[in-house]
């Protein structure tokens, strides 16, 4: 039995942020891998397809914008086109996961189901047992598919199989309306595709702000149907395609379509490794807990990324993956905090996310304050005539930011000096201090911040200070 100061279970990229960085620590380490490749549903299935895949579409979308400016577009998108731009994209950075890129740092890769047997020790596939001090669960997620009638007598699509299909459909159905759903949905729409999403809960987005997502929601609204409210009864074949029978407030609607999405949730990929053999507990969703040191009930086994169930976002599995390579090298207790944990909906205009809504603000008893700035007020997003969106910073009395949230194109990135100023606990008057390069995007986020001392300036003891002192001058 090979003997290792960490094992990891799953080669995505949590599991390959703790391997190569324990190993780079000098810890002997042993990665397993179900799958015959490394990189895990982010780069295969996840971030990386699905990001070339709305490229490839909002380039389709520009071009026939362009009418407008007197250029004639026409024809139809060759999909097969798109997925060979989507595979392209996966296979270099694909290169970056290579296993001997690991093997040299000193990892010892095992491909092959793993299971426990001991609290310590693992077999896999049958063959081989390993040992670990410390152990990682790093086993990611799939698609969640609903119970619906009549769905396994048609074909229907995941974000495991939507980037394989040939064809562009003609009408598009997509049950879910989280994340992934939007961002696919509206792709297929700017490639051509007629959509229709289809929600149970009472509006998308749930998660955002307010007034965040009502201003998506408008958007999105151009570019897709969205039905919510609505009670799934069953999917019938419908000649060549497909339909999808409802029932929404009370009334029968059918919607018809010749390709379908499933995007309801994800399940933990965690069930074969039998974690009660080890003493481990699950949730009854499968999902296996951890406390924010990252440990599970059992002190030396640890969960992070999809598995805990905590936060499905790659980022957030990273940042658990470097917490836990020196809890689980050195032996110490250190926390992850998910109080600034970012995220973005990368729809169009996107959709940013980071510390409390307004509405958690409320609910949490906390007093705040609100600085707002709509993008139609900002001359770059004017100038590139993409004033959809805006800009929403909560804080508290002090300037502290709570919150910060956003819709507009490129949110992910503009965004991006508001979550540095709140890492380093820096309130909103450091984002209006600096300087912009004029016009840039990120004046929103200036123009939000200069607000704060607008504020401080004119309603403030300032102005009754400086009043005074001309006063005395004169």
């Amino acid at each position: 039995m090979e003997k290792y100061d960490v094992i990891v279970i799953g080669g995505g990229s949590a599991g390959l942020t703790v391997a190569s960085g324990a190993a780079s620590l000098g810890a002997r380490v042993a990665l397993i891998e179900q799958c015959g490749r490394l990189g895990g549903d982010c780069l295969h299935f996840g971030c990386v397809p699905s990001k070339a895949f709305i490229q490839a579409a909002k380039e389709v979308s520009t071009a026939r914008r362009a009418a407008s400016l007197g250029l004639d577009v026409s024809g139809t998108v060759d999909l097969s086109a798109v997925k060979t731009r989507v595979e392209e994209a996966v296979g270099s950075i694909q290169q970056q996961d290579d296993p001997k890129r690991f093997t040299e740092m000193g990892v010892d890769i095992y491909f092959g189901r793993a299971e426990f047997v001991t609290p310590n020790a693992l077999l896999i596939e049958g063959e081989d047992y390993v040992y670990g001090k410390s152990i990682v669960i790093a086993t990611g997620s799939s698609p969640l598919i609903p119970e619906i009638p009549g769905l396994e007598d048609v074909t229907y699509h995941t974000n495991e199989s939507v980037f394989d299909l040939e064809k562009l459909p003609e009408k598009a159905i997509f049950i879910g309306g989280g994340p992934i759903s939007l961002e696919l949905a509206q792709a297929f729409s700017h490639l051509g595709s007629k959509v229709t999403v289809v929600e149970k809960a009472s509006s998308i987005l749930s998660k955002e702000d307010r007034s965040i997502q009502e201003a998506a929601i408008e958007v999105l609204r151009e570019d897709l149907r969205i039905v919510t409210d609505a009670d799934i009864q069953k999917v019938t074949k419908d000649g060549d395609g497909l339909s999808l029978h409802c029932t929404v407030e009370g009334k029968d609607l059918h919607i018809n379509g010749d390709m379908l999405f499933v995007g309801t949730g994800r399940k933990p990929n965690s069930g074969a490794l039998n974690v009660g053999k080890a003493g481990v507990e699950t949730d009854q969703k499968g999902f296996i807990p951890a406390g924010d040191d990252l440990r599970t009930n059992v002190s030396h086994i640890f969960s992070i990324g999809d598995a805990n169930g905590r936060y499905f976002f790659t980022h957030a599995a990273g940042m658990e993956g470097k917490q836990v390579v020196q809890n689980a090298v050195f032996g110490l207790k250190g926390k992850v905090s998910y109080d600034q944990l970012p995220w973005v909906t990368y729809t169009s205009p996107e959709i940013f996310h980071a510390g409390m809504t307004e509405e958690e603000a409320t609910e949490s008893g906390i007093n705040y304050k609100v600085y707002e700035t709509t993008l139609d007020d900002v001359d770059r997003f004017v100038a590139d005539h993409q004033t959809h969106g805006l800009v929403k910073i909560l804080t508290d009395w002090k300037g502290k930011i709570l919150g910060a949230h956003a819709v507009g194109e490129g949110a992910g990135d503009w965004m991006q000096p508001v979550l540095y100023a709140m890492a380093k606990n820096n309130g909103i008057g450091s984002l209006s201090n600096m300087t912009y390069p004029y016009p840039n995007h990120a004046a929103a986020v200036q123009q939000t911040a200069d607000l704060f001392w607008r504020e401080k300036l004119f309603d403030g003891p300032v102005p009754v200070v400086t009043k005074k002192l001309i006063e005395y001058k004169r």
